[in-house]
């Protein structure tokens, strides 16, 4: 699917805001990441403390190098960031991502709210309701 940022912009009435600066590709790259729930997950608990992949991999019934690859996977969409802290690989949370995504989806809900504001506003005015005999 092809988003025309510019039309859901119009609008919204304002500009497209941080969501400008991402591509179709990057949309798609974050919400395939985010489509899944050990990776929503792993997005959750690093946005509230830094951990590491081993630290994270213990929570789950999967082997390291599944954990890995969903960090991995996040990291690709710019969700979270690995550093090296001494012999470990800590990862965070990205919240600058999930305000960005969370003001493309701001457009979207306030586009769809228009268009039910402008049906609701024709259903009012329908000239059948007038015509009742």
């Amino acid at each position: 699917m092809v988003v025309n940022k510019s039309a859901v912009s119009k609008a919204a009435g304002a500009p497209f805001g941080d969501a400008a600066s991402l591509g179709d590709d990057e949309v798609d790259r974050i919400f395939r990441a985010l489509a899944d729930a050990t990776r929503r997950d792993i997005v959750w608990r690093t946005l509230t403390e830094a951990q590491s992949v081993s630290a994270l991999a213990d929570e789950y019934d999967m082997s390291f190098a599944a954990v890995q690859k969903h960090v991995s996977v996040l990291e690709a969409a710019g969700l979270v960031n690995k550093n090296r802290q001494g012999r470990e690989r800590l990862v965070r949370g990205n919240p600058e991502t999930i305000r960005t995504v969370q003001s493309l989806l701001d457009r979207y809900e306030s586009l769809w709210r228009q268009r039910i504001d402008r049906l609701d506003a024709l259903l009012a005015d329908d000239p059948q309701d007038d015509n009742s005999t």
